[in-house]
């Protein structure tokens, strides 16, 4: 089996700079190819760097709302120069509406700036939502979408909005983290999901799984956990068994889903 991650940090700091011997570790886990988001202008070199270094590495640029306070005033053509350097998707981007004393202001005109450039280049991109889901579907309605689609990382909106994101081109990725058993109402609402519109991720080096599904228990430097990108196998089997389908069914159908929407980068 293969497996790919639709979606993680692996420029993150907090790695400590053990990027090879993470990827070595991705390597020997039959993990092919893996979404490496950059969330603000000063990372995004760091992202690109390993995209070029690495062909496990699929780069993914953009502004992650907790991190518009930091934008140059050139930001969204520092983007285009990313975009411009290797073929990568768009993303982190999105609307967050849960994270304390995060201002608003300004997060919409900068997600839809970000989603113009994927619709424009037909590029896919990664969606961060909290709280926010409602605006977010009218938002994706009345702009223009890249056609390959869009990810909503990590979806924890409501099962009964699943199909009008879909019809709009949604996948939705599911997370380690919705291992943990005081997560199955998050668990449930992927039952709602069409098989070819599910793909998996790490998010590492946070989200991370229930403790018996750690295979690769990873400590930052500054002594806190930290979630391994190797681990994504983990949420690969967790979610099958949770489905009641074949692991092997499962990384066969994620593996199309992820060609159908990365293919070609």
């Amino acid at each position: 089996m293969k497996f790919y991650d639709a979606h993680n940090h692996l420029q993150d700091d907090r790695f400590g700079g053990r990027q090879d011997e993470l990827l070595a570790a991705c390597k020997k886990a039959d993990i092919a190819r893996m979404v490496v988001n950059g969330a603000c202008e000063s990372d995004w070199p760091q992202v690109l760097e390993l995209a070029r270094e690495k062909k496990m590495v699929l780069p993914s640029f953009g502004y992650h709302p907790w991190y518009l306070h930091e934008r140059t005033p050139d930001w969204l053509a520092n983007l285009e120069k990313f975009l411009d350097a290797v073929p990568s998707a768009v993303g982190e981007i999105g609307l967050d509406r849960w994270k304390p004393d995060l201002a608003y202001d300004d997060q919409e005109e900068a997600f839809l700036a970000q989603l113009g450039l994927a619709a424009e280049r037909n590029l896919p991109v990664s969606i961060h939502c909290l709280q926010a889901w409602g605006r977010m579907l009218e938002l994706l309605k009345a702009h223009p979408r890249p056609a390959r689609g869009f990810v909503l990382h990590s979806f924890g909106g409501p099962a009964e909005m699943i199909p009008a994101f879909a019809k709009l081109g949604a996948y939705f990725s599911f997370p380690g983290y919705f291992l943990h058993e005081r997560k199955l109402k998050q668990r449930e609402t992927f039952r709602k999901v069409r098989a070819d519109r599910l793909l998996i991720e790490t998010d590492a080096p946070d989200q991370h799984l229930p403790a018996d599904k750690n295979r690769f228990p990873l400590v930052g430097l500054d002594g806190r956990p930290l979630n391994h990108p190797a681990n994504l196998p983990e949420v690969y089997f967790g979610l099958a068994e949770f489905l009641g389908e074949k692991k092997e069914a499962l990384a066969a159908r994620i593996e199309e889903n992820f060609q159908r929407i990365f293919g070609g980068l």
